[in-house]
């Protein structure tokens, strides 16, 4: 079998689609993507077509290191994520061609199902507090929350208590035993973080997220030793290199790879028996599509640290389309108490409705995540 075409759909509301063709008619799907930065994946994905064109597509181990290792420069977003999409779509191929799911080509699941998490917003605590009440209301054991606005380096106790009022809400509507993610997004420095990461200690959420931004993670040390409560992070890490410094300083308890962003499938295993290795957590990163989605639980059945998944089924940012919109086996994600079914489909598990995605591509996007700027007049991190 030989890679034969590449062919890129950017889609509604902000996603980058990729299919692969071979020559015996099997096709393969990916979802290379940085949010924002679709039009540049798209391009770096054409540029290691060049290394794919008449190859096996079987050689996964192989391409990848093609792809990874056959440019002189190497790693961040946009080549990982190019590399990721490419990579699910290699595994999709082989896994449909040998009439199995990548998890069984992987070693087999370790579990048929695995808890998800439901995305929550709102503008009041009121607000937000309801929107929590519904997500438990539709079985949802878990929620994620966004757990800070934007903070300047030093900021006022003001906006430090509308964040925990936030949070105190939903504590108080959904009760003690539903999980609570508080993701900072990298808003908080490190003076903030520490303290809000003290404050936020009575409400025993599950995991306070991206505390402070990867690249200042010799923070975690301190901010660690503020609060019991898990750390979380690793959506803007990229490659095995990228998390070994993470997990060698010890102050990680959750990591959250993407497997649209670092290096797909194969990648995105090894980072999960390295996390398996120091005692830590996986729970991937997936604000994302559908093909993503069932990427991550192809890791997710082989990963024995794996305990919850992220999926953007109805989250504030699918403005037009959502994650079931472009696949045609709807019943592939069966949601049911707080669990999602592992896909048992061959290669990823879903079939990709190519003419909606066709339809939709006419359209495309050009998203952007919001620009935010402090009080001051200075870039606020969204």
């Amino acid at each position: 079998m030989k890679i034969t075409k590449l062919t890129t759909y950017i889609v509604p509301p902000r996603w980058l689609f990729l299919k692969m063709e071979t020559d015996e008619g099997i096709v393969g799907w990916g979802e290379p993507v940085v949010e924002g930065r679709a039009l540049t994946v798209e391009a770096a994905v054409h540029e290691l077509e060049d290394y794919l064109i008449g190859k096996d597509p079987f050689l996964i181990e192989d391409l990848w290191n093609v792809m990874y290792r056959g440019g002189f420069y190497r790693g961040g977003a946009i080549h990982m994520s190019a590399i990721s999409g490419i990579d699910q779509a290699l595994w999709d191929i082989k896994g449909k061609a040998l009439n199995q799911p990548i998890n069984s080509l992987l070693g087999g699941q370790v579990r048929n199902k695995i808890k998800v998490y439901s995305w929550i917003g709102g503008d009041r605590p009121s607000d937000v507090a309801n929107n929590a009440k519904d997500a438990v209301a539709r079985g949802f054991k878990a929620i994620k929350m966004n757990g800070a606005e934007e903070l300047q380096i030093v900021d006022t106790h003001e906006k430090l208590d509308a964040i925990i009022a936030n949070i105190a809400a939903v504590r108080e509507a959904v009760g003690p035993h539903i999980g609570i993610g508080a993701d900072f997004h990298g808003r908080v420095h490190r003076p903030m973080a520490k303290v809000l990461a003290k404050e936020l200690e009575p409400y025993k959420l599950l995991f306070i997220e991206e505390p402070v931004l990867s690249e200042n993670h010799e923070a975690l040390k301190e901010i660690a030793n503020h609060t019991s409560t898990p750390i979380a992070l690793g959506e803007r890490l990229y490659s095995r290199w990228d998390f070994k410094r993470i997990l060698s300083e010890g102050y990680v308890d959750i990591l959250q790879p993407d497997l649209s962003h670092a290096g797909g499938i194969t990648e995105c295993r090894k980072i999960a028996t390295m996390a398996e290795a120091y005692d830590v957590a996986l729970a991937p990163h997936c604000p994302l599509g559908p093909i993503a989605l069932a990427a991550c639980l192809q890791i997710d059945a082989v990963s024995y640290n794996a305990f919850i998944q992220e999926q953007s089924l109805g989250i504030h940012y699918n403005k037009g389309n959502d994650i079931l919109d472009y696949i045609s086996n709807k019943e592939v994600f069966h949601y049911a108490d707080g669990f999602v079914d592992i896909p048992q489909g061959p290669g990823l598990g879903i079939e990709v409705n190519e003419a909606y995605v066709i339809e939709r591509a006419k359209e495309g996007h050009r998203w952007r995540n919001p620009l935010w700027r402090h009080e001051d007049g200075s870039v606020a991190e969204w």
